[in-house]
C-alpha cells in the first residue's frame, strides 16, 4: 500500500502535464509560480421563490450537495422585503465553494457531461470575465448534471457558477479556461 499512487483528477493531470507548459510558452512566464491556475469554483443556487415551502428548500440543497459532492451552506436574507414576502434570516439560497481535487472533478463533469446536455447550447459567452481573471456563468436547469435523477425532482433550479483563477488579467484567464476546453463562442 505504501507504493500506491495517489489519485489525481483528470483535469488536474491535464493542467500539470500540458496546460501549464502551454501557458508558460504563450505568455513568456519565467517563473513557474507566474502561471495562472484555478483557485476555486463557487456554485450558487438561488431558491428565493421557495421560501414559503421548507421542503423545496431542503430538496434544492440536497440536489446542490449531490452535484458538488460537498455540504452546501445556506444563504439567508439580510433584510425583510414585504413585496417578496421575505423576512430577515429566511433561507433564500445555498452555495458551495469547491477547492483542490473536488474543484477539478466538478470542472471535468461540467465541461464533458453537463454543458453538452444543455438544451440549445451554442457555447459560453467569452466576455463574462470580471476584469480580475474570474469567469461567471449561469445554468437555467440543474438537471443537466448526471447526479440528478430527473424523475425524483420536484422543481428545476438555476445555478450560478463562478470559476476563480489566479490570472491577473482576463486575457490570461480566458487562455487558461480555453486550454481546459471551455466552449467559448467569442
Amino acid at each position: 500500500m505504501a507504493n500506491a499512487e495517489k489519485y489525481v483528477p483528470r483535469a488536474k493531470k491535464v493542467y500539470l502535464e500540458s496546460i501549464r507548459d502551454a501557458l508558460k510558452a504563450e505568455f513568456g512566464y519565467t517563473n513557474e509560480m507566474q502561471v495562472p491556475k484555478l483557485d476555486k469554483i463557487v456554485v450558487n443556487m438561488g431558491i428565493g421563490e421557495a421560501t414559503a415551502d421548507s421542503k423545496k428548500v431542503k430538496s434544492a440543497i440536497k440536489d446542490l450537495e449531490a452535484i458538488t459532492g460537498q455540504k452546501a451552506a445556506e444563504t439567508r436574507a439580510r433584510k425583510s422585503i414585504a413585496g417578496f414576502k421575505l423576512r430577515e434570516g429566511m433561507v433564500v439560497g445555498a452555495k458551495v465553494t469547491l477547492r483542490k481535487d473536488r474543484m477539478y472533478e466538478f470542472l471535468d463533469r461540467l465541461i464533458t457531461i453537463a454543458l453538452p446536455r444543455v438544451k440549445d447550447f451554442r457555447g459560453l459567452n467569452g466576455n463574462s470575465f470580471d476584469g480580475r481573471g474570474n469567469y461567471a456563468m449561469g445554468l437555467k436547469e440543474h438537471i443537466v448534471f448526471p447526479e440528478i435523477n430527473y424523475d425524483q425532482i420536484d422543481q428545476m433550479w438555476g445555478m450560478d457558477i463562478v470559476v476563480c483563477t489566479t490570472a491577473p488579467t482576463d486575457k490570461e484567464a480566458k487562455a487558461l479556461l480555453k486550454h481546459f476546453q471551455f466552449p467559448f463562442t467569442s
